[in-house]
């Protein structure tokens, strides 16, 4: 299979036009996110941290919801392998009711109990201070997110992703511009500070929302859903969905709250480890966008495939992608370790935070092969083949039983500088490739889960 690696010219055009824009979006994100810290952090280190603490309840919230999309779009790929699109608009209706309903909650949380949510993440009473002024005003945005993300999924599994793509490209422009305009009071707009950068993300992902609706419905693409079609659901079709996606959800809830823990940790060594934390992230989402837009399209690309019925060419796919992504991986990482000078020189903190952000980028860049090839092998690979139990039960044990007692260890007890906290919290990296890459080449994860889906013209009994 191997020899054929650079030969497949249909697998590379594929592979690029599903990767590209998933990567230029995530690329134009990273970029205005790293532009809105450098902006924040003009207003100081306490706001900088409060901004990065605050957003720890998002984090949880968007990668809740990253589950529910992930879980919703192995089915949507699978289906869509055989153009099924009625039981894709199912999908996308369990989706918004799972998703909106993961949205109440957290809007609940970020208006009502913002101080207690803050407490969590940080000690420091002017972070805290400062991190509720902005949950109380970004709470807003979490419901709309929820459904601006929903239809993302579908239109990128049906093989659409320039509709998204522009939409965030349009929404993120919005939220630097409104950023720069309400943090430092310009064209004779109050001068806001940390309440303005809340206001212009909510302002920006409400645009967003709306006119992925907009484009979506005027244009009647894939996801233009009547609600009719959305709710037309049978008992056994509701049973089938959440068997596979609830492991997926699970998955990135139990992962994502412990990486928030990280963060807590991170806030007990100082304000100044959360603000190096904080800014080595935007430079690192850089370097990882092209690698999440091959996760998600190998996710796409194995999924049709399985869902055709052609299995040798979905383990053909997903080994050509394992051998691709980490090969890419190992360049951007050389890459990563001789620019992080460059891109922290941006941002206006002490020389401490400087540093500390400097050694961080130095880890992350030696990890990445490894962090790529565990990413797409999971977000691509296995979960494109339904095994979303084995991708729990990978996640869970590389966060909760290795990279948190190692943080807890050498961040708490033995009070290690940052940067060895993150290296020691990155060894769950090792673990992971070496049970995936068995996993993965044991094709045990190769499941059709649509093959005996009620995908004719009859009509599903509602539940």
């Amino acid at each position: 299979m191997r020899q054929n690696l650079f030969q497949d010219k249909r697998f590379y055009k594929t592979l690029m036009t599903l990767a590209l824009p998933i990567a230029a979006q995530n690329l134009v994100s990273s970029t205005v996110n790293m532009v809105d810290t450098v902006m924040i952090g003009q207003l100081g280190e306490v706001e900088i941290a409060a901004v990065g603490q605050a957003n720890q309840l998002f984090f949880l919230f968007a990668l809740m919801l990253f589950g529910i999309n992930s879980g919703s779009a192995i089915f949507t790929a699978q289906f869509w392998g055989i153009r099924d699109i009625k039981n894709i608009r199912r999908v996308l209706g369990l989706n918004l009711l799972t998703a909106c309903g993961a949205g109440v909650l957290f809007t609940v949380l970020a208006l009502l109990f913002p101080e207690m949510v803050m407490r969590v993440y940080s000690k420091d009473p002017a972070v805290i201070e400062a991190g509720v002024r902005y949950l109380k005003i970004v709470g807003w945005s979490y419901i709309p997110t929820a459904v601006s993300f929903a239809y993302a999924s579908v239109l990128r599994s049906t093989e659409q992703p320039r509709i998204p793509m522009t939409m965030s490209i349009v929404s993120l422009l919005t939220n630097a511009v409104l950023n720069y305009v309400l943090i430092f009071g310009k064209f004779g707009f109050p001068e806001m500070g940390i309440d303005g950068a809340a206001l212009a993300t909510l302002i920006a992902r409400i645009l967003e929302t709306g006119l992925m609706l907009l484009i979506v419905y005027a244009g009647k693409h894939t996801p233009a859903a009547r609600i009719s079609e959305m709710l037309d659901l049978s008992r056994d079709f509701v049973v089938r969905f959440f068997r596979t996606s609830v492991p997926v959800i699970l998955n990135e809830t139990i992962w994502s709250l412990g990486v928030s823990i990280y963060s807590v940790i991170y806030g007990r060594i100082g304000t100044s480890a959360v603000a190096a934390v904080n800014i080595s992230g935007t430079v690192t989402n850089l370097a990882m966008v092209l690698f999440q837009g091959m996760a998600n399209a190998a996710a796409i690309m194995i999924g049709n495939r399985i869902g055709a019925g052609d299995e040798d060419k979905a383990f053909v796919y997903s080994e050509r992608l394992l051998t691709l992504g980490p090969l890419a991986g190992v360049a951007m990482g050389v890459i990563l370790m001789l620019t992080g000078n460059f891109f922290v020189s941006f941002y206006s903190v002490t020389e401490e935070v400087s540093m500390y952000a400097v050694k961080i980028l130095i880890v992350f860049g030696s990890l990445m092969p490894f962090k790529i090839f565990n990413m797409i092998n999971i977000v691509g690979v296995l979960r494109s083949g339904g095994d979303t139990k084995f991708s729990l039960f990978l996640d869970t044990v590389g966060v909760w039983f290795i990279s948190i007692p190692l943080a807890i260890l050498s961040g708490l007890v033995l009070r290690f500088p940052v940067h060895w906290v993150y290296l020691l919290v990155g060894l769950e990296e090792v673990f992971k490739l070496a049970l995936g890459l068995y996993r993965f080449r044991s094709k045990k994860w190769i499941n059709n889960l649509v093959k005996d889906a009620n995908h004719e013209e009859t009509e599903c009994q509602p539940v």
